[in-house]
């Protein structure tokens, strides 16, 4: 008798792994599994869901709402789970996203804590500095900076983080130092991911130069070899101008400090492996950026 998941299980895994043969590493069976279960699925929809190449699988319309609506249901489906068994201990799958800096050096150790804590939770997280789309993409969790605009998605602020305009001493010597935040456009600006820095009383400035990339380590090393001046959280450039490679200026125009969320999508009841992730988060994530300032 076929049930109603029949074959739903291994084709959001699929979607989500790119390939048969990833997913079948993920699911724990063959290439030759995954491939049938999916087939099956489809035969019995009466719609393909997958457009198969020898190399990856890409979605066709109809694969593309099974997937978010399939996703979403599993993912139900564990939080149901896990609310009624273990005193509601986090368990199944948790997908995260975040940046690639931040998720490296201070979300990172806390997943670790939270994985150790939880042995029947798996944890999944991408790092990517663009903004996902949560739900469509399927993901329970994003840590996130600054101004959110989706309504579908819930913020809980978990710390903060402090941004410094900084550039190499013989840069400075070269250009001058800006005194105001005019002065900006006599100098060579390093732009990263922000399209506009931000000051004092809600004022901005839109940084222009030859120097881009969404890369923050990146931006920090062209502002250490002295091309020109650029607005950072304070955590990439704390260790340079301790040591004097980096100096910071208009330092009285600092903005104030920015939140940094946990985001997650609108739902009917917060799951134990959100809720709790968050929780800790919230008291382990202050402490580690106050000690990233320190090195």
């Amino acid at each position: 008798m076929i049930g109603a998941w029949d074959g739903i299980e291994e084709f959001v895994t699929v979607a989500r792994s790119g390939s048969f043969t990833a997913a079948a590493r993920v699911f724990g069976a063959s290439v030759t599994h995954m491939s049938r279960a999916v087939s099956r699925l489809e035969a019995r929809l009466g719609s393909q869901l997958i457009h198969r190449t020898t190399r990856s699988v890409s979605l066709t319309e109809a694969g593309r709402i099974l997937y978010d609506t399939g996703s979403r249901l599993i993912s139900e489906r564990e939080d149901a789970i896990a609310a009624v068994t273990a005193q509601g201990a986090p368990r199944g799958n948790l997908r995260i996203t975040c940046s690639y800096t931040l998720g490296e050096r201070f979300i990172g150790p806390v997943l670790r804590e939270y994985a150790t804590q939880h042995p029947a939770l798996s944890i999944s997280c991408d790092l990517d500095n663009d903004v996902v789309d949560l739900i469509g993409q399927g993901y329970d969790l994003a840590i996130r900076t600054g101004l959110l605009e989706d309504s579908r998605l819930v913020a809980t602020r978990v710390a903060s983080r402090a941004m410094v305009t900084v550039g190499a001493p013989e840069y400075l010597a070269r250009k001058g130092r800006p005194n105001r935040l005019a002065d900006l456009k006599e100098h060579d600006c390093l732009v990263g991911s922000a399209s506009l820095w931000h000051f004092q009383r809600g004022e901005t400035f839109r940084p222009e130069g030859r120097w881009r990339c969404n890369s923050g380590t990146m931006v920090l090393e062209a502002a250490l070899a002295g091309m020109g001046l650029c607005q950072l959280p304070a955590f990439y450039a704390a260790a340079a101008i301790a040591q004097g490679t980096l100096e910071e200026v208009l330092g009285e125009e600092c903005p104030d400090n920015e939140p940094i969320w946990a985001v997650y999508p609108r739902p009917k009841h917060l799951s134990p492996k959100v809720s709790m992730l968050v929780d800790l988060l919230r008291r382990r994530l202050p402490s580690l950026l106050a000690s990233g300032l320190a090195r």
